[in-house]
This record gives structure tokens, sequence and C-alpha cells, in this order.
């Protein structure tokens, strides 16, 4: 009886034995960086100097930073132009290799390769691909079209940045979708091809309302990943931002402004706490508009 007694005495701390090494990782690396960067958005502090409490100067300095509202305009541009084409694209590759047929898996590997590659090695790819003299280029010549300005020119730069995003999340969403589609009864596409609905209106009326609940994961994760967006433009456009710095994301901003041995760390810290709210801001959003269309 005493040894029940003792095991029992025992049994409440036990899962937190199990959890703590998980706990204290999170808590080092997670929670005391976000309560850093929030305490530190309330000062003036610098990488050598602590700095003291300011209140809301840094917030209120942004309002009128024009490198911070171009930041957000070109983060926003990519959440609007990358999301739907992440949400969309995806599901009709997903469509196309999910039939099993001779040397279908190569093309679901060749797919899925650019999700595992680098993404520095992608991006110093593409731009050799889309220099002045790169193939892109030399081709386009060829063919009498002329040289295109891709990392020179500040919207064909920031559009270039988006199709390597959307290039390199096609194969990691193809997964994610072919995933829901294995879940959904063939006998809902049988009855609707009995009824006469082309394949078309069979993905309209069967396809995708079956996936919908991942349609809204998808959005969920590419809206918060596109809005973050910092590897595929620091690479094209260079540290300073393409042209006069028009093409500087939020991220690449917070970046440049908080890191050197006279960063602006508190500043930076108001910047990613920017960044912070605009992106539980965007799931929240999606995940309202998921729940007003459903009946």
């Amino acid at each position: 009886m005493a040894g029940v007694s003792r095991v029992r005495r025992q049994l409440p701390t036990s899962p937190w034995l199990f959890a703590a090494p998980g706990l204290l990782v999170i808590g080092a690396f997670v929670l005391y960086p976000f309560v850093s960067t929030v305490v530190n958005s309330f000062t003036d502090r610098r990488t050598l100097i602590p700095g003291g409490f300011v209140g809301l100067a840094n917030f209120r300095e942004l309002i009128h930073d024009d490198m911070f509202w171009t930041g957000l305009r070109n983060s926003t541009l990519y959440v609007v132009v990358v999301v739907p084409a992440l949400v969309v694209l995806p599901l009709l590759l997903a469509l196309l290799v999910q039939k099993n047929i001779p040397g279908i898996t190569f093309f679901r590997s060749a797919f899925y390769t650019p999700v595992v590659a680098s993404i520095v090695v992608v991006g110093l790819v593409w731009v050799w691909l889309l220099d002045e003299r790169g193939l892109v280029n030399s081709l386009l010549e060829t063919v009498g079209i002329g040289r295109i300005g891709f990392l020179s020119d500040q919207w064909l730069l920031l559009l270039s940045a988006m199709a390597v995003t959307v290039w390199k999340g096609l194969g990691y969403y193809m997964i994610i979708y072919l995933a829901a589609l294995a879940n959904v009864p063939r006998e809902l596409h049988e009855a609707a091809a009995v009824d006469g609905a082309g394949a078309v209106r069979r993905f309209l009326s069967v396809t995708v309302p079956a996936v919908r609940s991942t349609m809204v994961l998808v959005a969920a994760l590419s809206s918060v990943a596109a809005f973050k967006v910092f590897s595929e433009v620091y690479l094209m456009a260079g540290p300073s931002g393409g042209p006069a710095g028009e093409d500087t994301t939020l991220v690449m901003l917070v970046q440049r402004t908080g890191t050197g041995l006279t960063g602006r760390v508190g500043y930076a810290s108001a910047l990613s706490v920017v960044v912070f709210v605009v992106t539980v801001a965007l799931m929240l959003l999606v995940l309202r508009a998921d729940r007003r269309d459903r009946p």
C-alpha cells in the first residue's frame, strides 16, 4: 500500500517531467524572444546600447517612415498575388498527379524537388536565369523580343520574386491537397458523372467542397508565409531592396534596421510587432471568411 500511495503522489508531476525538455526549448527560443521583442519595441535600444523606455515613440515614427509604408505595400501585394496562386495551382496539380498511371511517381517527385532545395540555391538559380545576361534574356533576344529587366525594374523584380515563391511552394501544398483528395469518396464523382456533370462541374461541385477545409488551411499558411517573405526578395533584389529600395518588404526592413553595430533594435522590434499583429489578423480574416461562407 505504501508503494501505491507513493506512485499516486508522483503521477501528477510525471507528465511535466516528460514535457519539461520541450517546454524549455519553447521558452528559450520562442517565448523569451517574443517577450523581449515586445519589451524592446518600447525602448530606444541599439545593438551595443541598452537604451531606455520611450513609450510609443517607435510606433509613432513608423507612421512617418516612408520605408515602412513601402515595405507594407510590397508585403501586402505579395499576399494578394501569391496566396490565390498557392491555393488554386497546387490543387490543380494534385488533381493531375493523383491518378495511378505509369511514371506518375517521377512527376510527383519532380514537382516536390523545389520544396527540399535550399532557398538560397533556388534564389541564385533564378537570379542567373533572369539576369540581364541570363538564359531567359538570351532566349528572348534570340527570338527578337529583346532583353527585359526582370531584376532592374521595380515591379518586374517583385513579380519575379513572387513567381519563385509560387514555384517553390507548389510541391509542398500539392502534397497537402493529395492527402485531402484521397479522402474524397469516389462515389460522389460517379454520381455527378451519372447526372451528366462534366469535369469542370464535378471539380466545382464535388472536389472544391470536399477539400474546402484544406483550402482554408493552405490559405492561412501561405498568407502568413507570403507576408513574412524575406529570402526570395533579398536574394533577387539585394540588401538594398531593389532600385531605390522600392522592393523592400517589412521583414527586410526589420533585418536592415536592427542588425549591425549601430542597429536600432528598439525600432526593429516595433516593426516586428507590427508584422506579428498583421499576420495574426490575416489568419483571423481567413478563418472568419471561412465561417461566414459555411452553411
